[in-house]
């Protein structure tokens, strides 16, 4: 038996947070590499690229590009061996949630693709067995094929 009052059956769950975001996969139109940063690398180049077009900058305003091209300078100097900055790169771009950690943080979740869509003919599984019932059915094969085949040993016997 367990403690406490009968959960209500309309239940909600009260730890959504108010903040909390929900984004699509879909990636964003991006903008171009502003010519006067004077990027060289090309792993700037992607730098610039992916984050563009990441989700997450369907929601960026002008003080978020800005951080992104002071990021992306960052990241120029880094893949020009300046290893020095690499720290302070993590730093910024867990601001923007470019891990699943820093999405969790940040309360950012993305929308597995099909998920508004509703279930309609989808054809239904049968209910898989219980461990019970597929040890049942095992054993009630394994002894009718061995009561069969000593049944054919004693009648060609």
């Amino acid at each position: 038996m367990t403690r406490g009052p009968k959960p209500k059956s309309n239940a909600v769950r009260r730890n959504k947070h108010p903040h909390a975001q929900e984004l699509t996969p879909e990636l964003q139109p991006g903008r171009e590499l502003p010519r006067a940063l004077g990027i060289k690398t090309a792993g700037a180049k992607r730098f610039w690229e992916t984050w563009t077009r990441a989700p997450q900058t369907v929601t960026w305003l002008e003080t978020d590009w800005a951080e992104l091209e002071v990021t992306t300078k960052l990241v120029d100097a880094f893949f020009q061996g300046d290893t020095k900055v690499a720290a302070e790169i993590r730093q910024r771009v867990a601001k923007w949630g470019a891990t699943v950690e820093d999405r969790a943080r940040l309360r950012i979740s993305v929308k597995e693709p099909g998920t508004d869509e509703p279930e309609g003919d989808t054809p239904e599984e049968p209910p898989a067995l219980t461990m019970d019932e597929e040890l049942y059915r095992l054993l009630n094969t394994e002894a009718g094929e061995a009561h069969t085949r000593s049944s054919a040993d004693s009648a060609s016997g």
